[in-house]
Parts: structure tokens; sequence; C-alpha cells
């Protein structure tokens, strides 16, 4: 009878340790993936920055006046 609990408890307490190392082991996980997840979005937004928008000056023959932002500022090529 001793044999048969102390057989019972050992098992009980290996399925308590092996639950609590797979509870560690799923929040690592989950966390690592949030914050992946975060830092991609972030490196993405990043990256996408405004296209430049060109506009033609109209002029009496003259020559052509460019004029364009490139995000930075407007440029005006005279």
């Amino acid at each position: 009878m001793q044999n048969i609990r102390s057989l019972f408890i050992a098992l009980a307490g290996i399925t308590v340790f092996a639950a609590m190392a797979l509870f560690t082991v799923s929040v690592t996980l989950a966390v690592g993936a949030i914050l992946t997840v975060l830092m991609a979005a972030r490196a993405i937004s990043l990256r996408m920055k405004p296209a430049p928008v060109r506009a033609k000056a109209k002029t009496n023959g003259q020559r052509e006046m460019r004029i364009w932002n490139d995000g930075r500022g407007t440029i005006i090529d005279l």
C-alpha cells in the first residue's frame, strides 16, 4: 500500500511539473510572437514614406520650371 501511494505521489508531481513547464514554454512563445509582430509592424511603417508629388508650372514660352516635393520640403528647379 505504501508503494502504491508513493508511486501515485511521484506521478502527480511529475504531471504538475510537466504542466508548469508546458505553461511556461507556451507563455514564452506567445510573448515572443507578439514582440515579433510589433517589431515587424514598426519596421514596415518606418519604410513607408510619401511618394514625391510633382507639379508643372505654366510658363509663356520660357523654359519649364520644375517644382516637386520630396517629402522633406519643396524643391523648385529654375
